[in-house]
């Protein structure tokens, strides 16, 4: 029996990393939301490794967090290990990377939802969208509930008809022994919405008494921790070390004489798996070269003995699974507490979306997350606010916020997702990023929280210091730039002590700082009238002053681009009228719609010379 249930402006479904940050923009930009998922006790659950961040991931934590959004603040109250990766390199590919107390993130989450102003959160499977005119009304629960809404976010992650798979067994399943949603694929497909198959895994869980922990090498966390949200500072917490251990020559010939038995070379999974976080089977095959892979073992939490096995993700028979892990050093005697699996499940061709991630075939509907062919919590999320943000617009009449790929990596991911597409589940990383330099993690804020102040995510507090931060740098900057060093006794043995060129004349403080041996604050000492600031303000400082010439460079590609983002392309445009253009180009633009040149010529097919009679055409039909 159906019966009407509620109104509401904005509903999501699901609960994870998307569709909490999607609530929660929702909800703080005033629309009345609800949010479903099939389990309260799955809310922002860490199916795969309980970690947020790493290379490149933690850039979009840092930029979800100058926008308004959530991750941030919960893995700053709930991580157990903290440690900035890449610091060996540039500034730009810095990474902070922090495990968490797996249930820990998922009660502070949870407790924050519950208690948010303008939001429900219910428990209860989605089945059908209601969808009158190619325009988006609602949902219907599996319960008969009719739920009315002027948006819907879609953000289901790995549930959609999900199926587990572990050597010869296979069943229906979500992630972590949940349900799965079998019913609302056959309700996308009906709207029109095509679905395809992808593939991903989890290594195996084991017990941490069953580990020899001395056979490993330790990873301890950072001794100052760098917290995730820009409204924290000097975080300080006990951490629980990592290890690190090696397969060897016999986990891999278990692995070869077993392959048969795997449902991923049997052909029995049909989902496309991702690239650049491939299954230990697929190493083994793979980097045939290669006599050993890392191996982590992380701790799932402060109070469980859990440990998850980094670098294990498998889908062999679970016999097969505890024979290969017991050849690795420290893992003899190992005891699983929950086997590795792979999960196949639904997910849509995220061409078929706009740059806002709403649907172009049904008016007023959004995607976000592992649906849209991601991967990751941090992708997820960065999905999930940017669909929040676009559907409480939608539903006051406002225009979409569109971040493009010079503004963060938020906007390259989605740019990616919606422009390229992709054939397999795709991860953020550092390479895919143009304008990296600037995209740093640290500036996030400077890039982005006018932005989320703007549209009512950040507080005018919370504003106001960053106005505050900024100037002191940036007045820091201006002074550095003027101060003149004199080559006394003192500056020379300063500049010896550190390996590079004593002074014989007056030399700028900002360009010792450039040096490579130095920076700002070595060179604290010889500053005499340098003023109070916080570490991360002279990082800022000594990041950009260190890289002015790579930075005013990477500006000027910047003005390049966007004079090709800014050449908009008319929603009516008829391409059979454009003359001269290829047939494939034509036809990918007719696909595609772009709203810009700029977006037009990152489509695969979009040739130069395509993209010049277009500009031509545009012209000439002012």
């Amino acid at each position: 029996m159906e019966y009407n249930a509620g109104k509401y402006d904005v509903i999501v479904i699901g609960a994870g990393h998307a569709g909490c940050e999607a609530a929660l923009a929702a909800s703080r930009l005033g629309a009345r939301t609800c949010m479903f998922t099939i389990n309260m006790d799955s809310i922002a659950n860490m199916p795969c490794n309980p970690n947020i961040g790493g290379t490149s991931k933690g850039h979009l934590v840092k930029e979800i967090d100058a926008l308004g959004g959530e991750m941030g603040k919960n893995i700053d109250k709930a991580f157990i290990q903290s440690r900035m990766l890449n610091k060996s390199k540039g500034p730009a590919v810095y990474s902070l990377r922090a495990q968490a107390d797996r249930k820990k993130y998922h009660i502070e989450m949870k407790h924050t939802l519950e208690l948010q102003e303008n939001l429900d959160v219910k428990q209860g499977e989605v089945v059908e969208y209601i969808v009158e005119n190619g325009e988006v009304k609602g949902v219907k629960t599996l319960t008969g509930g009719i739920y009315t809404a002027k948006a819907v976010i879609l953000c289901s992650g790995t549930y959609l008809k999900g199926r587990i798979f572990i050597g010869e067994v296979n069943y229906s399943g979500g992630p972590d022994g949940i349900f799965p949603a079998n019913y609302l694929t056959e309700s996308l497909n009906k709207i029109g919405i095509e679905t395809r198959r992808f593939k991903t895994g989890t290594p195996a869980r084991v017990n941490k008494r069953s580990v020899d922990f001395s056979k490993m090498e330790i990873q301890n966390g950072d001794d100052e921790i760098v917290p995730f949200s820009f409204e924290n500072h000097d975080l300080s917490r006990k951490q629980i070390p990592c290890y690190l251990t090696y397969t060897n020559e016999k986990t891999h010939e278990i692995i070869r004489a077993n392959l048969h038995r795997s449902p991923l070379y049997a052909g029995e999974i049909k989902g496309t798996g991702p690239r650049y976080c491939p299954s230990i089977e697929d190493k083994v095959v793979r980097f045939a070269d290669k006599e050993r892979h890392q191996v982590f073992v992380e701790p799932m939490g402060e109070n469980t003995e859990e440990m998850y096995i980094q670098g294990m993700s498998s889908s062999l028979p679970e016999e097969v699974q505890i024979a290969m892990y017991r050849t690795i050093p420290g893992l003899e005697n190992v005891e699983f507490t929950r086997p590795a699996y792979a999960i196949e499940y639904d997910c849509i061709d995220s061409t078929t979306l706009k740059l806002s991630l709403e649907s172009k075939i049904v008016k007023g509907l959004f995607f976000a997350g592992q649906v849209n062919g991601s991967s990751g919590y941090e992708e997820a999320a960065a999905q999930g606010i940017m669909a929040g943000i676009n559907a409480s617009r939608f539903v006051k009449g406002l225009e979409p916020i569109i971040l493009h790929r010079s503004d963060a990596y938020i906007g390259v991911l989605i740019d990616d997702l919606v422009t390229k597409g992709t054939n397999e589940p795709y991860r953020m990383m550092t390479s895919r990023a143009e304008y990296r330099l600037l995209l740093r993690q640290d500036n996030a804020d400077s890039r982005l929280t006018k932005i989320g102040h703007d549209i009512g995510l950040i507080s005018d507090e919370r504003y106001g210091k960053f106005i505050e931060k900024y100037k002191k740098i940036n007045d820091e900057i201006e002074r550095v730039k003027t101060v003149n060093i004199r080559p006394t006794d003192e500056v020379n043995e300063l500049l010896m002590k550190y390996g590079t060129t004593q002074i014989n004349t007056g030399v700028k403080l900002s360009e010792l700082i450039k040096r490579t041996e130095l920076n700002y604050d070595i060179l604290k000492d010889i500053d005499k009238e340098r003023p109070e600031l916080s570490k991360e303000e002279r990082e800022e400082v000594n990041i950009e002053i260190k890289y002015e010439g790579y930075i005013k460079l990477q500006m000027e590609q910047i003005e390049q681009f966007k004079k090709l983002e800014n050449k908009l392309i008319p929603n009516d445009i008829n391409y059979e009228d454009v003359k001269g253009i290829r047939i494939e180009a034509r036809q990918k633009l007719e696909k595609f719609r772009p709203t810009s040149i700029g977006q037009a010529s990152r489509i695969s097919g979009i040739s130069p010379a395509d993209i010049s009679v277009l500009l031509i055409y545009l012209q000439a039909n002012k």
